[in-house]
């Protein structure tokens, strides 16, 4: 005894992704990231090498290394006192009178291990306002 409330074909189920909703939440966060980098891109500048590093040429003027102890002063190689703590309009009075002196003067930051990454940083932003046009950093090998 056969129904025939049944018909003889059965329906093909179909077994396909709606993909519009995927699309539209990715574009909506696509504008999001477009919109926002600009604002998280901001820092100091350093001009960083593009090979590896090298000792400096013997023939080249020594470079002014601009230092900071444990307790975050600030010293400069060059000037009368080289071990004497420095404010910042000094050391920015000091880095001005050497880059009338030699405009091409290289300028190395060396830091205190355990010095905040904040201190080294408003160092670095001294120096730039005082007309550094770029800077490297000092460490040591590891061991």
């Amino acid at each position: 005894m056969r129904h025939s409330y049944r018909s003889p074909r059965r329906k093909r189920v179909i077994a396909e992704i709606n993909v519009v909703p995927y699309i539209d939440v990715m574009l909506v966060l696509l504008i999001i990231f477009m919109v926002t980098a600009p604002l998280v891109t901001q820092g100091v500048k350093v001009d960083l090498p593009q090979a590896v590093s090298e000792a400096l040429p013997e023939e080249t003027t020594p470079p002014i290394i601009a230092s900071i102890d444990k307790q975050g002063r600030y010293y400069l190689s060059a000037g009368e006192n080289a071990d004497t703590p420095l404010d910042n309009n000094e050391m920015t009075r000091l880095v001005e009178e050497q880059l009338l002196l030699d405009p091409r003067t290289q300028f190395i930051v060396k830091g205190d291990g355990d010095v905040d990454y904040k201190t080294v940083v408003n160092l670095m932003v001294l120096l730039q306002q005082a007309g550094v046009p770029s800077l490297g950093l000092m460490t040591e090998p590891d061991e």
